[in-house]
């Protein structure tokens, strides 16, 4: 029976279909996935055969089911358009942290360029669009039902002082409880375990005469008693979850040292093969600021004109130090009305720094020789240079790797001597060198966690300034980062 309401195929159908068709063919090549073919019949379909009813609510008398399944259509499609947008093309972030100031400022909206490294194909497929890890209510935004292996399409390397966006190393393993979500979860079981070795015995055990071997040991036991401690305690710490590598915090750092380099800090300059790295014209370090008698903090409409912030002010107020650039630091100093004397801080302290058990006297103004791992390049392993590699190698390329008593290094079950990369690695670090959390504290950035490139600032608000007093920063609004050194 011939259905007489059913339209005939025109001309403009068949080449509606072949353009879409033609163009998600391209898709699949480009991402090369061809296993989404089996799209196409239903492409076909919609275009030609109209065998499924795709808006079977439009034939519907209920004028209210019309009008939400209409919604819902709109709402299903826009969800699809900017999950595809989101994982290959544009991703929206926003600064959260001080650790790039003065480059890029709390309270930047960036747009970020998936295209720039080249788009990584999602390892977690199953995710809602718009939401990193974690849904309203504390839901996970993801399944892992399905997992896909690393892959990235057309892939470009990451350029020396490119300021970058990428999933956080160390957040493979977090604690529920929002309150520590933001620790590094190994540091957190590893601060635990020594303090309750220190509450149990009055005092640490001495490693001044102790071997590498007993170093690592003493560092696997702290970290063991920590994370038992967390697990017992679930009403304090939550659950302990672990996170795929695309559904990882997000970061922002200046990338200081690439695969195959030499990166050492020394008073506070990056060298890079032996030569120092040229310092982003922004670069901020904590400053003692001594204020004249009878002046307790910087006037505010001052410390704003500086780009000094109320996060800034009180730090400052509570330590008398505080994060300046070369620029306003020559500024202050001009002023010898407000102030008396301005110091570079040298405060450093050893022990929180990566690798935690290595135990090598590295501060974050005075940080290696180290060498950045490169892909297909061998490094020769000992007990003394393990703590600097043995992540990468264990967690980040998915290899077992243990010590036996006698020191002898087993990778896969087998002694080995030396390693060879399978990832290039990255060097990455704050402008604000004295308050930024980065590779000196949790180490490498493998590849696979790079996330892009950020392109353009579209909008920048200030927190301690009211809508009517400068809450929008005007003058950086579609402004491009790349501009800002």
């Amino acid at each position: 029976m011939i259905d007489k309401n059913k339209k005939p195929i025109t001309w403009k159908d068949w080449a509606k279909m072949l353009v879409v068709v033609g163009l998600y063919i391209w898709f699949l090549a480009w991402v090369d996935a061809w296993w989404g073919l089996i799209v196409v019949p239903f492409i076909f379909d919609v275009y030609i055969t109209k065998k499924i009813r795709w808006t079977w609510w439009k034939d519907l008398e209920n004028p209210v089911t019309r009008t939400i399944m209409s919604w819902v259509d709109a709402i299903v499609f826009a969800l699809v358009a900017v999950y595809f947008v989101n994982i290959y093309f544009f991703q929206n972030y926003t600064i959260p942290s001080s650790s790039l100031e003065k480059s890029l400022l709390v309270g930047d909206y960036l747009f970020v360029s998936k295209m720039s490294y080249g788009p990584r194909v999602p390892q977690t497929p199953l995710s809602m669009p718009l939401v990193q890890h974690t849904l309203p209510g504390g839901m996970k935004s993801y399944s892992e039902l399905i997992q896909w292996d690393y892959k990235r399409v057309s892939p470009k390397p990451v350029k020396l002082n490119d300021i970058v966006v990428f999933n956080y190393p160390s957040g493979d393993t977090v604690v529920s409880n929002p309150r520590y979500q933001a620790a590094d979860f190994y540091q957190l079981c590893y601060g635990y375990g020594q303090r309750i070795v220190l509450q149990n015995n009055g005092a640490l055990p001495a490693t001044d005469n102790l071997t590498l071997l007993q170093r690592r040991q003493l560092h696997q036991a702290y970290s063991t008693i920590g994370r038992q401690y967390i697990v017992q305690n679930p009403l304090e710490f939550g659950e302990i979850l672990s996170r795929p590598v695309d559904r990882r915090e997000n970061y922002v750092k200046r990338c200081v040292g690439l695969p195959g380099q030499t990166l050492e800090i020394k008073n506070r300059i990056i060298y890079l093969d032996g030569q120092p790295n040229k310092e982003p014209d922004n670069v901020q370090y904590n400053y003692h600021v001594r204020l004249r008698d009878g002046l307790r903090d910087l006037p505010e409409d001052l410390a704003h004109d500086l780009g000094l912030s109320s996060d800034d002010l009180r730090d400052h107020h509570q330590t008398g130090v505080i994060p300046l650039t070369a620029a306003v630091r020559d500024t202050l100093l001009t002023m010898t009305d407000l102030v008396e004397s301005i110091e570079i801080d040298t405060t450093a302290t050893t022990g929180d720094l990566y690798p935690l058990y290595g135990d090598y006297g590295w501060t974050r103004d005075n940080y290696g020789p180290i060498w950045i791992p490169k892909k297909g390049a061998s490094v020769a392993l000992t007990l003394e240079n393990l703590p600097i590699y043995e992540r990468p190698i264990r967690v980040y390329e998915g290899n077992t790797l243990e010590v036996t008593p006698e020191g002898d290094i087993l990778i896969n079950g087998e002694k080995a001597d030396s390693y060879t990369f399978k990832m290039d690695y990255y060097w990455m670090q704050g402008d604000n060198r004295h308050c930024s959390a980065d590779s000196r504290y949790w180490g490498f950035v493998p590849e696979d966690h790079i996330v892009g490139k950020p392109i353009m600032i579209w909008l920048s608000t200030d927190k301690d300034r009211g809508w009517f007093r400068g809450h929008i920063r005007w003058r950086r609004l579609f402004r491009w980062v790349e501009n800002i050194k």
